[in-house]
């Protein structure tokens, strides 16, 4: 099969990056340094964890139903430690039956799995801080989201540009030339999961920052089509530039650190 073929597949991808080893020999590889192969594994760790809880939390507001709809407070809430304990005592206040030990298993399993998510979430805290000082100190990014970047990149040393590291992380403007017009569609391809911090990092920042309410006001005034979904893209996209410069100057820095140290 010499021709391309349509859709994106897990065998097509396969099939891709084989045709690209084959015609550049030479492309830069994804490497994880210790440091960036704990932190991968310590995300994807608590992102199970965050899973599971959410699973639970499910199941446990289903029971809250049938016992109670007032005892009810949200998904979001019901993560909390005050919350959990105000929820115990008005369980144990409610007649005895089946569901409401289930109720109180479910709320027990939860509190479990928070201080699960806690240490690890303080674990990567620890491993984050001092290899990332840049990449924290841009709005939106938490210890988190940062080690979730830097287990995904594999390396920011590897992207020749800003501008490769934005089809990586799927953040590229696609153009779209079968139109009259110029415009651009969304990036389907690139790592999904980079592109969903860089989403979170673009909503986040929105929110609270306003030179990013800023840009994305200055970029829909110069073009009076713009959708709201397509400033976010452009936004996304600003974003990758920061993020590039950040990985990349905390990377040097790094390297100056264990340059002195030999």
């Amino acid at each position: 099969m010499t021709g391309s073929t349509r859709g994106k597949s897990d065998p097509i991808d396969a099939l891709a990056v084989a045709r690209a080893a084959l015609r550049e020999p030479d492309l830069p590889t994804a490497h994880l340094d210790q440091t960036a192969l704990d932190l991968r594994l310590l995300t994807d760790r608590r992102e199970s964890l965050v899973t599971r809880r959410t699973a639970v939390i499910n199941a446990l507001r289903w029971h809250l139903h049938d016992l109670d709809p007032a005892l009810d407070t949200g998904t979001a809430k019901l993560t909390g430690p005050r919350t959990l304990a105000t929820l115990t005592t008005a369980l144990h206040a409610l007649p005895d039956s089946v569901r409401r030990h289930l109720a109180l298993d479910l709320v027990a399993e939860i509190s479990a799995l928070n201080k699960h998510i806690g240490r690890y979430e303080r674990h990567l805290a620890d491993l984050i801080t001092p290899i990332a000082p840049t990449l924290l100190a841009i709005v939106g990014v938490s210890t988190v989201t940062a080690a979730k970047i830097i287990g995904e990149t594999a390396g920011i040393s590897r992207f020749r540009s800003s501008a490769a590291f934005a089809m990586h992380a799927g953040t590229a403007p696609i153009p779209v030339w079968s139109s009259g017009k110029t415009q651009f569609r969304l990036n389907r391809g690139g790592n999904r999961q980079l592109n969903t911090c860089l989403h979170r990092i673009a909503i986040t920042q929105l929110a609270h920052h306003p030179p990013a309410r800023d840009y994305r006001d200055r970029w829909t005034t110069t073009r009076p089509h713009a959708t709201t979904k397509a400033a976010l893209r452009a936004l996304k996209r600003h974003l990758t530039n920061t993020i590039y410069r950040a990985m990349t100057t905390d990377a040097t820095l790094q390297q100056d650190q264990l340059n002195q140290a030999a």
